[in-house]
């Protein structure tokens, strides 16, 4: 097939007569490119048009970086770089020849002369490149389009593993759970369900009876700690009650509560209460975070040749600030990254690894912070702050 006959067949010169396309046809001119040659590059001037008589032509969007985009594949009667004939921009892509290629070509000075001459060819030509902009927008749509089905059916694929994903943790978390349940109470119960026996043994031994009621009321305590903690895990989250409480009152009661255990275990206690004033919080829910944490620190201590807890409180200009300190084994770096983990425990002495959790959760709900400092061999020191409330 002749290059005239190749031109009729061309979409672009389709609505030209036969003289016309014989017009066309004397300013083109004939060009062949190797396998990777490079028509024109990215960002050069734009002075001609093609249209592919055999092999293809790729065309890229940033053909140097590491990752260029292939924006199409023309193969024979396909035409590129028509914008050359109708503005001054540089190439907006890069033409590179994937086969050997035979294209003709078109100077856009050599068209602006024909058209001069002859109206009608501009004027087919500027229906052409109408209909070849409308397609592409088209193309650009339908694609557009494309993508946003693979993207939702994408969404809808990642939402299916991410539920399956939280289902599977829900199980996984259920199960330690239950046998944390499990575990936790069963020591307690243990204890409780001996000393009603050693009770039933002693009725008439009032010391050993006062002794078995005092450790029933712990263990019963411990019980109601431990559920608590349950309580506050599966819900999600830590719903206050605030109240005004005396923060040296606050001391007083976990100095109360704790004594007992604190005389069995040779620990000295140091209050500071320098906190003057009453405070807004929830009560209850403070005097189990400074429970747990003083009961942590009792734990701790319990290796140290130096033992001594201290409790402070005082004010600074924007809060009550609490802070509950050691001079225990302390800890390292690696477990103080892990204490605020749910289930996470490191004394080997029990419990349910949720305290810790929980007590940070406590007092971020008052929008306060809970800061811990650290040293193996030294100690550490957990300070609350609460905002003051007028």
């Amino acid at each position: 097939m002749n290059h005239f006959e190749f031109l009729k067949r061309v979409y672009f010169f389709k609505n030209l007569d036969d003289e016309e396309i014989r017009l066309v046809l004397s300013v083109c001119h004939e060009a062949r490119y190797a396998p990777g040659e490079v028509l024109f590059p990215e960002g050069a001037v734009a002075d001609r048009f093609y249209i592919v008589i055999e092999g293809r032509v790729e065309v890229w969007k940033n053909f140097n970086d590491p990752k260029p985009d292939l924006l199409g594949v023309h193969g024979p009667g396909h035409f590129f770089g028509e914008m050359a004939l109708v503005d001054d921009l540089p190439r907006s892509a890069t033409a590179v020849s994937r086969e050997d290629t035979l294209v003709l070509f078109l100077y856009r000075d050599d068209f602006h002369a024909l058209v001069r001459g002859h109206s009608s060819i501009a004027l087919s030509v500027m229906m052409s490149m109408s209909y070849v902009v409308r397609r592409s927008n088209e193309v650009y749509v339908e694609d557009l389009s494309k993508r946003n089905e693979e993207l939702e059916r994408a969404y809808a694929e990642l939402k299916r593993a991410q539920a399956e994903r939280l289902r599977n943790e829900r199980l996984s978390t259920l199960g330690n759970f239950s046998s944390l349940i499990l575990h936790d109470i069963r020591n307690p119960l243990s204890i409780i369900k001996g000393q009603l026996q050693l009770m039933a043994m002693h009725l008439d031994d009032q010391e050993r009876l006062r002794k078995s009621i005092e450790a029933l009321s712990g263990e019963t305590s411990r019980l109601e700690r431990l559920a608590g903690e349950f309580l506050d895990f599966s819900r999600g989250e830590v719903r206050l009650d605030f109240n005004i409480v005396d923060p040296t009152e606050l001391l007083e009661k976990i100095t109360t509560a704790l004594s007992p255990r604190l005389e069995r275990d040779a620990i000295q206690l140091v209050v500071k209460s320098e906190a003057h004033g009453p405070a807004l919080m929830d009560g209850e829910r403070m005097t189990r975070v400074l429970q747990n944490l003083a009961d942590n620190a009792r734990k701790a201590l319990l290796d140290s040749d130096e033992r001594i807890l201290t409790l402070s409180s005082r004010y600074d200009e924007e809060s009550l600030v609490i802070e509950v300190s050691d001079t225990g084994s302390g800890m390292t770096p690696e477990t103080l990254s892990h204490i605020f983990e749910p289930f996470y425990s490191a004394s080997g002495r029990g419990g349910t690894g949720l305290g810790l959790l929980i007590v940070r959760n406590i007092v971020e709900a008052h929008g306060g912070t809970l800061d811990v400092q650290s040293e193996l061999g030294k100690g550490t020191v957990f300070t609350i702050h609460i905002p003051r409330r007028a």
